[in-house]
């Protein structure tokens, strides 16, 4: 049985099953013929009364109204090309883009010190444990002094206890003074080495001098503005503030926090001390003390973070390094625009292997 499509006039053998939409275009299909009036006129019967035949002829098969002849090339029909449309205007900026593909190559090596000395990534490593250390053990000293200032308010210490007691807070603070002391140096000749290793390597020369550095971060109540100053610059000069702003701005805020403890911490150490030496006045000066200590424990946990950023530790190279490529787009596979909804024109019309035209 064939059936031909109104829109593209191809002619479907659907065998004994008549169907409705064209699998090639969707358009509908033109209802099957008998054979006789696709194949022209019908075979006479055995039955019928013989008649006397009329001399032979080669006549052409009659199709019947509506339908023409059609050549088809066999196999699947093609795929049909996507139209692109059109692009547009030409895009124009007034600044150049920022938001390109950027990637960043980190030294292989770390920068040495202008004067030939070690860059002292170790030492600084050490120290910040033996000042985290010193600091906590300071903290831990006191707390144990003002257990002793609570014991002492209902019963009266023995003489040696009391004088252990103070002896070991007055060591515990001297031993976190010296190791702040010596971090804090060895932390400001990094930062000095490293700034003038970076602008080295941009072909310039650090604008501010080793002087400037050395008092930024020594000098009191300087340094707590003047030190994160720098960093935020070595940060912003070697391309790492974009994964840095974050640590240096908590760290900034707890150095400010502990610097404004330890001035008070001081203040009530005198006071206590030499103008009203009451126990309340010395058990606040002790929780003060204890706080003090904690916040600057903070600090430096903090500032060993910073430094293992800028010495590109693993977190931080995986933040920092990124690879991009350029990957093609899938192609569009044309789809049937079939708008019927009969589960009928999922079934295909031939088997497969064979062209379903007829």
């Amino acid at each position: 049985m064939i059936q031909v499509c109104s829109q593209c006039g191809t002619r479907w053998n659907v065998r004994d099953r008549q169907r409705s939409w064209c699998p090639r275009c969707g358009g509908s299909l033109l209802a099957p013929s008998a054979p006789h009036s696709q194949w022209g006129p019908a075979r006479p019967s055995p039955s019928s009364p013989a008649q006397p035949s009329a001399p032979a002829s080669r006549t052409t098969p009659q199709l019947a109204p509506g339908y023409r002849w059609i050549a088809v090339r066999p196999g699947p029909p093609p795929q049909q090309r996507r139209r692109r449309g059109p692009l547009g205007p030409t895009p124009r900026y007034r600044v150049i883009p920022s938001w390109g593909l950027h990637q960043q190559f980190e030294p292989s090596e770390p920068a040495a010190d202008a004067a030939g000395a070690p860059s002292g990534v170790s030492a600084v490593r050490t120290m910040l444990v033996v000042a985290m250390v010193a600091l906590g053990v300071a903290a831990f000293a006191h707390v144990i002094r003002y257990v002793l200032l609570l014991i002492n308010r209902g019963m009266l210490l023995p003489p040696l206890v009391a004088i252990a007691g103070v002896i070991l807070g007055l060591l515990a603070s001297l031993l976190a003074i010296v190791a702040v002391v010596f971090t804090v140096v060895v932390l400001v000749n990094w930062l000095i080495a490293r700034r003038s290793a970076g602008y080295a390597r941009h072909g310039e020369v650090d604008p501010r001098s080793s002087t400037t550095l050395w008092l930024g971060c020594l000098v009191p109540g300087v340094n707590l503005v003047m030190a994160p100053v720098f960093v935020w610059e070595l940060a912003a000069l070697e391309g790492r503030l974009s994964f840095l702003r974050r640590p240096i701005v908590v760290w900034w805020i707890v150095w400010v926090l502990s610097g404004v403890v330890a001035t008070w911490s001081m203040a009530t150490t005198v006071y206590a001390t030499f103008f009203n030496p009451l126990p309340q006045n010395i058990a606040d000066n002790t929780v003060t003390t204890i706080v003090g200590y904690l916040l600057a424990l903070c600090a430096f946990l903090l500032a060993a973070k910073v430094f293992a950023g800028f010495e590109g530790s693993a977190t931080t190279a995986v933040q920092s390094v990124h690879r991009w490529v350029v990957v093609e787009e899938p192609e569009v596979t044309a789809t049937s625009q079939n708008g019927e909804d009969s589960p009928e024109s999922a079934v295909a019309v031939e088997t497969e292997g064979q062209n379903p035209a007829a």
